[in-house]
């Protein structure tokens, strides 16, 4: 599978994969995060195969459970195998995970080129997801967690982490 392949999910699992929040981000679905790689129903077994953000993420354990207690709540077996290649990019969110992640108030990750700009403090790029200015700086290249980096807005003062690019 390569990075920009849709991953093979059957319609009649995506709407409880939707169900499945996110551990540390909880206004995404798994779905949204786009760690779902593939879900298909064989012979009244549902396989799942889960991309981690990054190999050691410490969500990813909390996330199969979550996705087989969901499952279970439907009636419903399911096995989850972690998928660690192709590597997850932060390519695979959606768009409209994204739209939820800054309304949230994390700011979405940019394209590689910026984040690697915006992480070394050269350009103001990263948007405020409080008040929308890009008038913010960099504070710490590392957030509450290892996919994230801590900016501040210069307009309205609000600190708030920023989802780094990774690919």
């Amino acid at each position: 599978m390569t990075t920009t392949e849709k991953p093979n999910i059957q319609e009649h699992l995506v709407s409880i994969l939707e169900s499945v929040a996110d551990p540390e981000i909880p206004v995404l679905s798994v779905l949204d995060l786009g760690v779902i790689r593939e879900a298909v129903e064989v012979e009244g077994m549902v396989q799942i195969k889960l991309s981690p953000t990054y190999s050691g993420c410490p969500a990813t354990d909390m996330m199969a459970s979550d996705i087989k207690a969901a499952f279970a709540q439907k009636g419903k077996k399911a096995r989850v195998d972690l998928v660690l290649a192709p590597a997850w990019t932060t390519d695979w969110m959606s768009e409209k995970g994204k739209q939820k992640m800054e309304a949230y108030g994390i700011a979405p990750p940019l394209e590689p080129l910026a984040d690697k700009e915006a992480l070394l403090g050269n350009q103001k790029l990263v948007k405020c997801p409080q008040c929308g200015s890009t008038n913010t700086h960099l504070v710490s290249q590392f957030g509450a967690t290892a996919c994230k980096a801590l900016f501040q807005c210069d307009n309205c003062q609000e600190p708030f982490d920023y989802f780094k690019c990774l690919k």
